[in-house]
């Protein structure tokens, strides 16, 4: 059987899953945020600082980061598969948006382990 090099993991069953746990941790991350605007009404800079600077959420905002990449290609995979039947076409989108994936992955990395 020939699969798809551009699929993530080749495999429908796994790319749903995959898909579906990635949309828990950005629900999870999303209820987290929520919860802390919450419970600081008046939330100035240096809490917000204050918080980003534990590991503990850089370290849940750099998973929530690689769910996003994660989702969205998965996401972009299904609707180029469904839609672009030229294969030109689909192999283009398809590599113009892992290259802005890859470059908002590395950015977001960049902006949550710098020292700043």
């Amino acid at each position: 059987m020939i699969g798809n090099v551009t699929s993530l993991t080749n495999n429908g069953l796994r790319d749903w899953l995959l898909q579906r746990f990635s949309a828990l941790i950005l629900a999870v991350y999303v209820f987290f945020l929520f919860g802390y605007f919450f419970s600081h009404p008046n939330l100035q800079f240096a809490e917000w600082h204050t918080l980003f600077a534990s590991n503990g959420v850089r370290i849940l905002s750099f998973v929530t980061l690689i769910s996003i990449v994660v989702h969205a290609w998965i996401g972009i995979w299904t609707v180029t598969t469904d839609y672009l039947k030229c294969v030109y076409a689909r192999l283009t989108a398809q590599v113009l948006v892992a290259l802005v994936l890859l470059s908002l992955l590395i950015w977001g990395v960049e902006i949550l382990w710098s020292n700043v």
